[in-house]
């Protein structure tokens, strides 16, 4: 990424950083530069290795944001990121003149939810030298949700977009160990399927690139245990540490202290069941 490599085979945990007013769990709360950057820190703080910072939610059903406006959002932070840490700044974007800007101001990786639909994005990544983080949706945001992709053929259709993906980006000039796959939990599926693609993650590890996984607090947790968006924290750690233990190395989440106590644990057990260093506690 520009230069920079992430190790991510123990997992790292990437911060949710929305400077938006209508994301569904913390939109308005960052919309200001100073309070993004503040909140920023907080999630280094606790442990965040990369932190994402969108300016158009993507949640089901939003409308576009003219790219004037995500511009306006984004970069006062990763500038303001930049200047003052080496934390890994990722910029959420399905615009390849929001992610040229964002880069050029210090951005480090495009987290593009529409896998290189713009046709400008793969250049303008292979240009920078950039990581990408290739996405799979259903649809748009506006319409993903009207016609979800149901759990019988799910695994199969984003298996099939991504490694689509994956070859176009190769194709455009993107090095391969500067690529990740997100199968789109949430993104134009049904409840089920967002489980049927958890419970078998593992079949996208045979593209040889990370996995990422966003289900922080999402829907589809809120549909098991009855709980509303602000009450889906064990839920989300359920789903992230089960995320981990089939394959996912970046887990995208808003609750950044949580998860990397879970992932520590997750791991030492996983360890252990390898036969690694037992420690007396």
């Amino acid at each position: 990424m520009r230069g920079r490599e992430l190790d991510v085979g123990r997992g790292v945990v990437m911060g949710i950083l929305n400077v938006t007013p209508d994301s569904f769990y913390d939109g308005g709360r960052y919309v200001d530069a100073s309070r993004a950057l503040a909140h920023a820190r907080e999630l280094m703080g606790e442990g965040a290795v990369i932190v994402d910072v969108g300016g158009e939610s993507t949640r089901p059903g939003a409308r576009p944001v003219a790219v004037e406006e995500e511009l306006k959002r984004v970069l006062p932070v990763i500038e303001g990121l930049a200047g003052e840490s080496e934390v890994v700044i990722s910029v959420d974007t399905r615009h390849a003149e929001v992610a040229e800007q964002a880069l050029r101001a210090g951005a480090h990786i495009v987290n593009d939810v529409s896998a290189l639909a713009d046709e400008g994005m793969a250049q303008v990544v292979a240009q920078y030298g950039a990581g990408v983080i290739l996405m799979h949706m259903h649809g748009t945001p506006e319409t993903m949700q009207d016609t979800p992709l149901q759990a019988g053929e799910v695994v199969r259709e984003v298996k099939d977009f991504l490694a689509v993906r994956l070859k176009k980006a190769v194709e455009r000039g993107i090095k391969k160990d500067a690529l990740a796959v997100d199968p789109g939990i949430g993104f134009g599926k049904t409840f089920e399927a967002n489980e049927r693609l958890l419970a078998e993650l593992e079949e996208f590890l045979e593209f040889g690139v990370p996995v990422v996984v966003g289900v922080s607090r999402k829907r589809f947790i809120g549909a098991r245990t009855g709980r509303e968006v602000q009450d889906r924290l064990a839920g989300s750690l359920a789903a992230a540490v089960l995320a981990y233990e089939r394959g996912a190395r970046v887990l995208r989440v808003h609750d950044v202290s949580a998860t990397c106590d879970a992932l520590r644990v997750a791991d030492a057990i996983l360890q252990a069941g390898k036969g690694g260093s037992q420690e007396q506690r």
